[in-house]
Protein backbone atom coordinates (compact mmCIF):
# COMPACT_ATOMS: atom_id res chain seq x y z
CA UNK A 1 0.00 0.00 0.00
CA UNK A 2 0.68 3.23 -0.49
CA UNK A 3 -0.54 6.40 0.97
CA UNK A 4 0.33 10.00 -0.76
CA UNK A 5 -1.30 13.18 0.91
CA UNK A 6 -0.45 16.94 0.50
CA UNK A 7 -2.24 20.36 1.07
CA UNK A 8 -2.26 22.65 -1.88
CA UNK A 9 -3.76 25.96 -2.85
CA UNK A 10 -7.27 25.48 -3.10
CA UNK A 11 -8.37 25.65 -6.78
CA UNK A 12 -11.35 24.63 -9.42
CA UNK A 13 -9.47 20.90 -9.48
CA UNK A 14 -9.07 20.59 -6.01
CA UNK A 15 -11.24 22.96 -4.07
CA UNK A 16 -10.88 20.74 -1.27
CA UNK A 17 -7.14 21.81 -1.14
CA UNK A 18 -5.58 18.54 -0.96
CA UNK A 19 -3.74 16.34 -3.67
CA UNK A 20 -3.79 12.92 -2.97
CA UNK A 21 -3.12 8.89 -3.95
CA UNK A 22 -4.21 6.28 -1.76
CA UNK A 23 -3.33 2.58 -3.79
CA UNK A 24 -3.25 -0.94 -2.99
CA UNK A 25 -0.46 -2.61 -5.45
CA UNK A 26 -0.17 -6.46 -5.70
CA UNK A 27 3.11 -8.27 -5.35
CA UNK A 28 4.76 -7.51 -8.91
CA UNK A 29 4.03 -3.72 -7.51
CA UNK A 30 0.85 -3.36 -9.87
CA UNK A 31 -1.47 -1.09 -8.87
CA UNK A 32 -4.76 -2.91 -7.78
CA UNK A 33 -7.02 0.20 -6.41
CA UNK A 34 -6.03 3.69 -6.21
CA UNK A 35 -7.78 6.86 -5.31
CA UNK A 36 -6.24 9.90 -6.49
CA UNK A 37 -6.86 13.50 -8.03
CA UNK A 38 -3.16 13.51 -9.60
CA UNK A 39 -4.77 13.90 -13.32
CA UNK A 40 -8.12 14.79 -15.14
CA UNK A 41 -10.60 11.91 -15.61
CA UNK A 42 -13.56 12.57 -18.14
CA UNK A 43 -16.39 10.10 -17.46
CA UNK A 44 -17.01 8.10 -21.01
CA UNK A 45 -20.73 8.18 -20.30
CA UNK A 46 -23.22 8.63 -23.25
CA UNK A 47 -23.01 10.08 -26.93
CA UNK A 48 -22.77 14.11 -26.84
CA UNK A 49 -18.80 15.61 -26.38
CA UNK A 50 -19.64 18.17 -23.40
CA UNK A 51 -18.63 15.45 -20.76
CA UNK A 52 -17.74 16.70 -16.84
CA UNK A 53 -14.10 16.65 -16.23
CA UNK A 54 -13.42 15.87 -12.80
CA UNK A 55 -10.22 14.91 -10.70
CA UNK A 56 -11.26 13.00 -8.47
CA UNK A 57 -11.86 9.35 -9.20
CA UNK A 58 -11.26 5.93 -8.71
CA UNK A 59 -8.56 3.35 -10.48
CA UNK A 60 -9.63 -0.26 -9.99
CA UNK A 61 -7.33 -2.85 -12.23
CA UNK A 62 -7.96 -1.28 -15.79
CA UNK A 63 -11.18 0.93 -15.15
CA UNK A 64 -11.29 4.11 -14.37
CA UNK A 65 -14.25 5.59 -11.75
CA UNK A 66 -14.94 9.61 -10.86
CA UNK A 67 -15.18 9.70 -7.23
CA UNK A 68 -17.18 11.98 -5.04
CA UNK A 69 -14.57 13.87 -2.66
CA UNK A 70 -16.41 14.38 0.51
CA UNK A 71 -13.76 14.08 3.18
CA UNK A 72 -10.48 13.00 4.75
CA UNK A 73 -12.03 10.78 6.69
CA UNK A 74 -14.38 9.55 4.38
CA UNK A 75 -11.84 9.08 1.83
CA UNK A 76 -9.85 6.80 3.70
CA UNK A 77 -13.58 4.90 4.87
CA UNK A 78 -13.45 4.05 1.13
CA UNK A 79 -10.31 3.28 0.47
CA UNK A 80 -10.36 0.65 2.71
CA UNK A 81 -13.98 -0.76 1.75
CA UNK A 82 -12.62 -0.99 -1.62
CA UNK A 83 -9.46 -3.08 -0.32
CA UNK A 84 -11.30 -4.89 1.40
CA UNK A 85 -13.55 -5.60 -1.59
CA UNK A 86 -10.49 -6.95 -3.83
CA UNK A 87 -8.92 -9.38 -0.77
Amino acid sequence: MQFKASRVEADEHTPHGIRYSLSLHDEKNIRIVDYDNAHGYQAKKGRYKAKKVTWDHIHKRQRVHPYEFDSASQLIEDFWKTVEEFI
